[in-house]
């Protein structure tokens, strides 16, 4: 658990604070109209490889990918910081993204493997609070080596991080005795192939419904694959599942949903003149309350059933979205805070749930690509709820009426999110 804390750690750090140094970055390397692809190229694919490397973790063992997840990152790291070029910059953070795609599902795919669900809310609290240390030290660390040292430095800090976690995962004993099979390498082609053209579209301005369109029909092409294989990448199965196909769309859906507020709540705040520290601190209300009930959703969920739980969650979310609709300008930080942490407490409790509740309900070969795919649709989700609220965001007549826009579009998104957990039922 050491080895993976520490490796999740890494990976949100480095998912932060590059947030905070990309700007100087570019300006350095030039190039600034490729700016976006820095972080497009990471997400895309670390979003596309999260569920094949869960698939492949079924089939060879958790220990061996993930131990490979952790190499392809840190080589990533060196590269990115021998950088020279933005083309150069952004090939090598889509190295580093199929590296973190392989780590960010372990864990809760071995969190699963190695406690029983009353105990993963409290294994999952303290995922939570690497994510919450790492938005405070990731922009202080930022500044230091921008500062002090080099921006290259925020991608070799990184290396000595990855050892440390190899060193520690060499000791594990892998309780998990995989199922060895031949590895459906096309069906991951395509799986990659489409899902990548999709995800596209929301990062580029031309020729959006050309890559929707390819990306749909190789989609159909790998659903008609994979119903012939005898090893599926993705065991269509899955998707036969009631409760675990209705967990999915209701993670999709929360997500694009409200998940997103969290990269513009910052901006926010600082249009209301708050500083960049303090506009970030603000995040941490979403940590506070996520942990808050993750400690004990994994007892409620022996108590209560997963459909209760996840319900509640999205009235919660919904209460957010409520909170979110009456921000305008002079809206003080201890206002936003407690938005956040009813927005905390409303993703701890369905994505906790979520995830045991995905794990519990597939046979023990099944764990790592239903885990994974838990969090495919979540990214998935994401990245489409942050993509139209910046659009709401930057068509506004000005910045407090682009944003009560995207207030708006979370609140209503918030419902329908709402209506698909009623889908999950007996369970």
């Amino acid at each position: 658990m050491a080895s993976v804390v520490i490796a999740m750690l890494v990976a949100s750090m480095d998912t932060t604070i590059i947030n905070t140094t990309m700007p100087i970055i570019a300006k350095e390397l030039g190039g600034f109209q490729l700016y976006a692809w820095s972080f497009a190229s990471y997400m895309v694919v670390s979003t596309v490889v999260a569920p094949v490397a869960g698939r492949i973790s079924d089939l060879y063992g958790r220990k061996t990918i993930f131990s490979i997840g952790i190499l392809i990152f840190m080589l990533g790291s060196l590269l990115c910081g021998f950088a020279n070029t933005m083309i150069q910059l952004i090939l090598f953070r889509a190295v580093q993204g199929i590296g973190a795609g392989v780590m960010l599902p372990f864990p809760n795919i071995i969190a699963g493997d190695l406690y029983p669900p009353e105990k993963r809310g409290k294994v999952q609290a303290v995922f939570t609070g690497m994510w919450a240390l790492s938005a405070i030290l990731a922009p202080l660390l930022g500044a230091l080596f921008v500062q002090y040292a080099s921006w290259r430095w925020i991608f070799y800090i990184n290396i000595p991080l990855c050892l440390i976690s190899l060193a520690l995962l060499y000791a594990y004993k892998e309780q998990y005795v995989p199922r060895k099979s031949r590895v459906d390498v096309l069906g991951a082609c395509l799986f990659a192939t489409g899902v990548s053209l999709l995800l596209l579209t929301t990062v580029v301005e031309s020729y959006m419904f050309a890559y929707t369109a390819a990306g749909i029909v190789v989609l159909v092409a790998f659903y008609f694959y994979e119903k012939q294989h005898s090893s599926p990448i993705v065991p269509l199965s899955l998707l036969a599942n009631g409760p675990i196909a209705a967990l999915n769309i209701n993670g999709f859906l929360s997500c694009a949903a409200l998940f997103g507020v969290s990269s513009y709540v910052p901006l926010f705040l600082q249009e209301e003149n708050y500083s960049l520290f303090v506009s970030g601190l603000a995040l941490l209300g979403v940590s506070f309350g996520w942990m808050v009930v993750a400690v004990p959703s994994g007892k409620w969920t022996l108590r209560w059933g997963y459909g209760r739980l996840v319900r509640i969650g999205n009235v919660l979310s919904v209460i957010a979205g409520a909170m979110l609709l009456v921000m305008k300008q002079g809206t003080g930080f201890w206002y936003v805070f407690a938005v956040m942490v009813v927005q905390g407490l409303a993703f701890g409790l369905i994505f906790t749930v979520s995830t045991i509740g995905s794990q519990q309900m597939v046979a023990a070969d099944q764990k790592g690509i239903s885990t994974s795919l838990q969090l495919f649709s979540r990214n998935i989700g994401t990245a489409v709820g942050v993509t139209v609220m910046g659009a709401f965001l930057t068509r506004g007549a000005d910045v407090y009426s682009g944003f009560h826009a995207l207030f708006v579009y979370g609140f209503i998104a918030s419902l329908f999110a709402l209506a698909s957990s009623f889908l999950i039922r007996k369970v």
